[in-house]
């Protein structure tokens, strides 16, 4: 008797339970029933049970039945559990449906789930972005500057009109990409130009310059168009740069001709150098003269009358000199 009032007791427990709970989620199951996209109780309560909202998942469902999209509330589930954004991913999908823009699920699950926004994609593929050329908020710079062959700089202002391609959302490259090729393209096409001028007259070559290469492969956007903003002439780089050069010609040149000098200087100290060495040599050479006289007398090579001869012509020779001096 007691095992059969346990048995009844924990029948009764588990009947009250399943009241509670057929109670508790009775409006998400009604609410699925009559709106067309059924989902079993036992469904519901699994979902409970595996710590799923019942309530996302339904509604979910509820509003991709009514747009004609029919995804089975496993797959729901199973975003869900990865963490996914469910109710996200179903606006996306009802967007995408409305505008006739073929998106399954899977890859709208595959978007969500590597971080894109799918509903933001799927705006943008509805209604192109505009970017601006540089960006000023991530870069701080205001323009593309690049210098044409003259040597004219050109500032430059661009607006990219782009779509999403939801085919390349998964890993494609994003914003920051697209931005950075347009700044290359446009410092390309103003280099390969041969004057400013022929910039200035038709801006609209940067456009078709840069379009032609195909700056949206490999990217999550496809470019519609580039148009110039704006384009303003800046500095004489050409100039300023054979300024520099001229001004570094000429401190090459003073720094040669300053070596040359030192050179030479250097030549003029050793030949003083040199003149003053010779003088002591004839000085020396001058002193050995008595000597030499002296050892003629004792030799008996010299006589008295020769030395005054001699004495005489030095004589004469010191007044010619000094006359000559004179004069």
């Amino acid at each position: 008797m007691p095992i059969a009032m346990i048995g009844l007791a924990i029948v009764g427990i588990v009947v009250i339970g399943f009241l509670i709970l057929f109670f508790r989620f009775f409006g998400l199951w009604f609410r699925a029933l009559i709106s067309g996209s059924y989902v079993g109780m036992g469904k519901i309560i699994g979902m409970w049970l595996r710590k799923v909202n019942p309530g996302v998942i339904i509604d979910s469902r509820i509003m991709l039945t009514k747009s004609g999209i029919d995804v089975d509330s496993d797959m729901l589930e199973t975003h869900y559990l990865a963490k996914g954004k469910v109710e996200n991913v179903s606006k996306a999908l009802v967007a995408a449906n409305k505008a006739n823009i073929p998106l399954p699920f899977q890859r709208a699950a595959a978007i969500d789930l590597a971080g894109r926004d799918v509903l933001e994609a799927v705006r943008t593929s509805v209604n192109p972005k505009v970017i601006d050329c540089p960006d000023s908020a991530k870069t701080g710079k205001m323009t593309i500057d690049a210098v044409a062959k003259d040597g004219i700089q050109l500032c430059v202002k661009a607006r990219v009109t782009v779509r999403a391609n939801l085919e390349r959302l998964v890993g494609g490259a994003t914003e920051e990409t697209i931005i950075a090729r347009v700044g290359e393209g446009i410092v390309t096409s103003i280099g390969s130009s041969e004057s400013y001028k022929a910039v200035m007259e038709n801006p609209d070559l940067i456009s078709r310059r840069v379009l032609e290469k195909g700056l949206d492969a490999g990217t999550a956007f496809e470019i519609l168009s580039i148009d110039i903003a704006d384009i303003d002439v800046g500095q004489n780089v050409g100039a300023k740069l054979q300024a520099d050069q001229a001004e570094a010609d000429m401190r090459r040149f003073q720094a040669e001709a300053e070596k040359r000098r030192a050179d030479a200087q250097a030549q003029e100290q050793e030949m003083v150098a040199m003149v003053q060495e010779n003088r002591a040599k004839v000085v020396l050479a001058e002193a050995e003269i008595p000597m030499a006289i002296a050892e003629a007398f004792r030799s008996g090579h010299m006589g008295i009358m020769d030395y005054y001869r001699m004495k005489n012509i030095q004589a004469d020779t010191e007044m010619r000199t000094s006359i000559g001096k004179s004069e």
